[in-house]
């Protein structure tokens, strides 16, 4: 191995120890340490001891006998790096409750080294990257595990590409339909952004030469996950998000804070001199700046058509420390690589000791706000889904039917609760059974997801017929040896008078014994005493069902605002099938008149890319 780098090495031990082992498209496993050095040495920027250490990890971390040859062969610090790995790998999901916090302090306690976060970090993007390779069970955990693990940290690290990377890939794999949708609107409306961004830029150009500063232009879009969060908090439709992009400066600036700062605020004047702003939604990161290395100025203006926009002022190097997180500091020219290491190591290390959530930091808790839905553990580690407020009783139904029909209670992180108990994201739950409970009707008042109510009805159901048999069964067995006839009329008079719907419920009160059969042959003889009914005589019920609905309804109506096409014939796409409320758009066909397409469809992206001069605004009539 004479002549290659610390790296190459640790590959090579990589290479043979995982010889034989493939991913899930069949592909060398190699693969996957391959792609995270990538993202280590070109996206993160950490040194080759680094990318060292994690090829030992993928090697020894099913293969402990190999670390004793490791020693003499590589750094220590790269072998206790690769180890610190191997440790955090072994960290069951369960054991941090999905809580960021928790996972944090577990960090700090296998390894005091902060490189070992961020390469874990790096993992699990590639992961994320690659997760059409892993089975639907596998990629629901691996999607939930980032969501409340990883994205936070990564957050809190600065690493703002990485950690919006990854909220794309969930949104995509958790709302596929969402996702298209709203990828697809952003799609559409990239010409807009743009001729905005063109006029508000127009009127300051001359004011900006003259004041000899150079910048270039960018217009931000915010991800697709971020625009869903919003659009679910705040209960509004895409069109109701109204930061959907920012138009960003960014300054050519030299290697001074002082000067940095001059240039951003004059900017600030001449944006605020030109347009009206909004001085309560200003956000100054330039006198202080987050704990995770961001600088900028946020303000808000309103244009010349009353719109308003998010206005985003940084020099270059602010924006490569906003963009790819303080790692990518030392990469910037003029600054001295191993000072800027040693200060965001540092500052990673502050990050990752902190014993309490800071408010400037990215809390788990604003995702579980957003998304309603409550992640809990069951005994054996597995990760269950149910809607928000479920209880012990919606667990055990999610379990199986059987476990939620004998349900009694459960054990929620240890303590015993009732039936009716509240479940919170990250807890263990484990389930009470009795051989003798089943359901009653008040249990309907203690779940909320469908399939724990749908089963309980059922049962209910199924109880209440089996008692209405046995009730009736009981009844026609006492009237024989009675030789007592019950004809229709009476049957609809004991109905009345005990006031029940349904014959069923009828023969039920029998069948429970809340009615006792000889009350019912006491009150069947005297009604007959009273009104001498001829017990030949039969009582047709009359049918008194509702009415049927009609089915015809007004059709709905679709307006095409394009007066040259209004004759035109439409269809709707069999790809989408669109129905009324859907967002939609129509597409010129050559040979089939318009066609009708859902925004969110999965040929929309295709459509809207490579044919744009054919989409056609489209929307449903009021």
């Amino acid at each position: 191995m004479e002549g290659l780098s610390i790296s190459e090495k640790a590959r090579n031990v990589a290479l043979e120890a995982l010889r034989g082992e493939t991913r899930g498209n069949g592909h060398p496993f190699i693969e996957h340490p391959d792609a995270i050095a990538e993202i280590i040495r070109k996206e993160i920027g950490l040194s080759e001891v680094c990318v060292a250490a994690m090829y030992l990890h993928e090697a020894t971390r099913l293969h402990s006998e190999l670390v004793p040859s490791l020693e003499g062969e590589f750094p220590r610090e790269v072998i206790d790096i690769a180890l610190s790995l191997n440790k955090l790998s072994q960290i069951n999901p369960k054991d941090t409750r999905l809580e960021a916090e928790n996972y944090k302090r577990l960090i700090v306690s296998y390894s005091k080294d902060p490189r070992v976060v961020v390469i874990k970090i790096a993992d699990r993007l590639e992961i994320m990257r690659s997760l059409d390779l892993f089975p639907k069970a596998s990629r629901e955990r691996k999607s939930l595990e980032t969501l409340f693990l990883y994205i936070p940290i990564a957050h809190q690290l600065g690493l703002y590409n990485i950690k919006s990377e990854m909220e794309d890939i969930y949104l995509k794999h958790a709302d596929p339909e969402q996702y298209r949708a709203i990828t697809n609107k952003l799609k559409a409306g990239e010409f807009e952004r743009r001729r905005i961004s063109m006029e508000f830029i127009s009127p300051l150009e001359k004011k900006l030469q003259n004041e000899g500063i150079k910048y270039k232009l960018k217009v931000r879009t915010k991800t697709a996950y971020s625009i869903w969060r919003k659009m679910v908090a705040q209960k509004v439709p895409f069109e109701g998000v109204y930061d959907v992009f920012a138009i960003r400066f960014i300054i050519d600036a030299p290697e001074d804070r002082d000067v940095e700062k001059a240039l951003c605020w004059k900017v600030f004047s001449l944006v605020t001199e030109e347009y009206e702003s909004d001085t309560k939604r200003l956000r100054d990161w330039l006198t202080n700046p987050k704990p995770n290395g961001y600088e900028s100025l946020h303000i808000t203006v309103k244009n010349k058509t009353g719109a308003y926009l998010e206005v985003q002022i940084r020099t270059a190097r602010m924006d490569e420390v906003a963009e790819s997180g303080l790692a990518s500091h030392w990469s910037y020219k003029g600054i001295r690589k191993e000072a800027t290491l040693d200060s965001w190591l540092n500052s990673v290390r502050s990050v990752l000791e902190r014993k309490s959530t800071l408010n400037e930091f990215y809390d788990a808790r604003q995702e579980r706000t957003v998304n309603d839905d409550v992640f809990v553990f069951t005994p054996s580690g597995e990760l269950r889904k149910l809607p928000a407020g479920a209880s012990v009783l919606d667990f055990a139904f999610e379990i199986h039917t059987n476990v939620g029909i004998k349900c009694v209670g459960g054990l929620v992180n240890g303590r015993s609760v009732p039936i009716r108990e509240k479940l919170h994201t990250g807890d263990y739950v484990e389930i009470l059974k009795g051989k003798n409970q089943k359901p009653s009707a008040d249990w309907l008042n203690y779940v909320v997801s469908s399939k724990a109510r749908n089963k309980i009805r059922q049962f209910i159901k199924e109880e209440e017929y089996q008692k209405a048999n046995e009730g009736k069964e009981l009844l026609a067995s006492k009237c024989r040896k009675w030789k007592l006839e019950i004809m229709d009329e009476d049957l609809a008079a004991l109905m009345k008078k005990y006031r029940l719907k349904t014959l069923n419920s009828l023969y039920e009160a029998i069948g429970n014994l809340t009615l006792d059969p000889l009350e019912v042959k006491k009150f069947v003889e005297l009604r007959r005493e009273v009104h001498h009914v001829d017990i030949q005589g039969s009582l047709n019920v009359e049918d008194q069902s509702s009415p049927k609905e009609s089915n015809a309804r007004e059709s709905d109506v679709l307006i095409v605002d394009a007066s040259n096409v209004k004759q035109l014939d439409y269809k709707f796409a069999k790809c989408c099938q669109p129905v009324f409320g859907d967002d939609i758009f129509g597409f010129v066909t050559r040979l089939d008149g318009i066609k009708i397409h859902k925004i969110s469809c999965p040929n929309a992206a295709r459509l809207l890319d490579e044919y744009p001069y054919r989409i056609l605004k489209t929307r449903w009539s009021k």
